[in-house]
């Protein structure tokens, strides 16, 4: 933790030292926008029907094995505008090109131009991929790892909130009420290698029998530099035969820091995610499972676009460096904390913008562990995105 908070504190003072040397970074630089949020303001003083997408198709070359080719998601954005206050916003995503869900669908209710309220299947503010996941957004063909294990990105679930900014201090704020993770999803349960994964509901007949509270901050009162604090809590939701039962379910407690950074052609970001876990002594006596009572992770990147500000395309180079863990303390006596799930990973390479809304990407990972004696492993990707 220690590491990953000295990390952190020299990411922003990198930040404020570039902030010294440049001030003609553009203010909209900071205040970047996702899909559903173009989605809001895309449709004018007209009401109507928006619509746009994203995608991701990928090439996986692991050391040693085959290959893999996937059409990794293909995302149709919708939004109407039924008024100058209300308008709906959907994201219909297939993956993999046979899977169906639905990423978001929430109707939003402007009071004013700094407070809304929405409610419906929305994305769960922590961290930066969940939020910004379009793969033009990111560096790298896939997503960070700890973004797949800890977050767990696309963490979605059904709720209502409010959201809006305070101009005058540079703040932007989310708070939601939230079902939670389902304790046990079909035949999966928690723990593990991937955390909390398993217990998406995706709004998918979700249940609920505790409410969870899931709320963000982002200060971006700093020329091209973003900062943002989240936070989780609440309980896994279980069954109505057995939420009665010791381990039925569990208590979470997460919290997140993030910071991103532009500055002509320099950029840099970074994350830090930390979840407390409760009662998963009993939970694993319950479900014979390996659920670990902390997951924690971070990383930290910086790139640099080898070419001139002049031109409209951008050639990032970057490297990454991030370290995650799902077993990071247990305190079940029955099982023993597993190295193997105490992961990092370097990734660097190049991400081609061939023009705004698309992206050419080739990187290349090592993947490695805690584990005594173990064998860091390679992989080279290569793949496209577009956004529009």
């Amino acid at each position: 933790m220690k590491k990953a908070i000295l990390t952190m504190a020299i990411l922003v003072s990198s930040f404020g030292f570039a902030q010294t040397v440049s001030q003609d970074t553009t203010a909209t630089k900071n205040r970047q926008m996702n899909a559903a949020q173009n989605i809001l303001s895309g449709n004018g003083s007209q009401n109507g029907i928006t619509i746009g997408g994203y995608a991701q198709v990928d090439y996986n070359q692991p050391e040693g094995d085959n290959g893999k080719m996937d059409v990794h998601r293909l995302v149709m954005l919708f939004g109407y505008k039924f008024s100058d206050r209300v308008q709906f916003v959907t994201e219909i995503e297939y993956e993999h090109v046979k899977e169906v869900y639905i990423e978001q669908a929430f109707l939003n209710y402007s009071v004013n131009d700094n407070f809304n309220v929405r409610g419906g299947l929305m994305l769960v503010p922590m961290g930066i991929v969940n939020e910004y996941h379009e793969p033009t957004t990111f560096n790298g063909v896939e997503r960070p790892s700890m973004d797949k294990s800890i977050v767990p990105t696309t963490w979605r679930e059904i709720g209502v909130g409010v959201t809006g900014k305070f101009d005058d201090a540079s703040l932007r704020y989310q708070a939601y009420i939230f079902n939670g993770f389902a304790s046990v999803n079909g035949e999966k349960v928690l723990g593990g290698s991937n955390g909390l994964r398993n217990g998406r509901q995706k709004g998918a007949e979700s249940t609920i029998n505790t409410p969870n509270l899931s709320a963000k901050v982002d200060y971006y009162g700093i020329q091209g530099l973003r900062l943002g604090l989240s936070g989780y809590f609440g309980r896994t939701q279980a069954a109505d035969e057995i939420d009665d039962v010791d381990g039925a379910d569990v208590g979470i407690s997460m919290f997140g820091l993030d910071a991103r950074y532009i500055n002509k052609r320099f950029s840099a970001r970074g994350q830090y995610i930390h979840a407390l876990l409760s009662d998963t002594e009993e939970y694993n006596t319950l479900y014979e499972a390996n659920l670990g009572s902390e997951l924690k992770g971070w990383y930290a990147e910086v790139a640099y676009n080898l070419l001139p500000l002049t031109k409209e395309q951008k050639l990032d180079v970057f490297v990454r460096y991030e370290q995650y863990d799902t077993h990071a303390a247990v305190k079940d006596a029955g099982i023993s904390r597993n190295l193997g799930y105490n992961r990092n990973e370097w990734t660097t390479g190049l991400s081609y913008h061939v023009a705004p809304g698309a992206v050419v990407k080739a990187d290349y990972q090592l993947f490695d562990n805690a584990i005594d004696g173990n064998d860091a492993k390679g992989q080279l990707n290569l793949g496209f995105g577009v956004w529009f």
